[in-house]
């Protein structure tokens, strides 16, 4: 009688749900178009503009991240250069910037920076640039961590946003979820 194995379940989304949402983020990032810049009331920026721009400046924030830590750890970028251009993708779709201009500036100063973990974003807000992880495990880790928390806040921005805004932050969500996952099951 063969040996056989129990049946292994594994623990989170499977890799077909997460590509499947991976592909729909790309597939709806590339269609949206931004909407009305301001509201009818005095010019102001409408909540749904200001959901836009904070979720831009978001994904520039992360793809920031990114490009320090592969500045920091050079073997790593074959791993993550991908995932730091879906990244400025999603800026893009939000409306922000390219994402190429603070690329050298974040570069620089990543690696005058790399120092020991650093606890959550306190540190990244608080300066100009995030300090990497001295490690590459760390590193990996805290970008995972950065991707959960983003998809979090995008999740929970969906209630109050439009129709459109709201099916591009639930697909940013759903890659950044994916990213994350990546991120950590590479480890493994």
């Amino acid at each position: 009688m063969p040996f056989t194995l129990p049946p292994r379940t594994p623990s989170g989304p499977r890799r077909r749900s997460l590509l499947a949402s991976a592909a729909g983020a790309l597939v709806l990032a590339g269609c949206s178009a931004p909407e009305s810049t301001t509201d009818t009331t005095g010019g102001s920026p409408s909540a749904a503009d200001r959901t836009r721009a904070r979720a831009a400046r978001d994904s520039e924030t992360l793809a920031g991240r990114y490009a320090a830590v592969i500045a920091a750890h050079p073997p790593l970028e074959g791993r993550l250069r991908p995932l730091r251009a879906e990244v400025v993708r999603h800026a893009e779709a939000f409306g922000g910037g390219s994402g190429g201009g603070g690329r050298a500036s974040s570069s620089a100063s990543a690696s005058a920076s790399v120092s020991a973990p650093v606890s959550g974003s306190a540190s990244a807000s608080a300066g100009g640039s995030p300090a990497v992880p001295a490690t590459e495990k760390d590193a990996l880790a805290e970008l995972a961590a950065a991707e959960r928390t983003l998809a979090d806040e995008r999740t929970k921005a969906l209630v109050e946003a439009p129709g459109e805004l709201a099916r591009l932050l639930a697909s940013v969500a759903a890659a950044g979820a994916a990213h994350a996952f990546l991120l950590t099951e590479g480890a493994k």
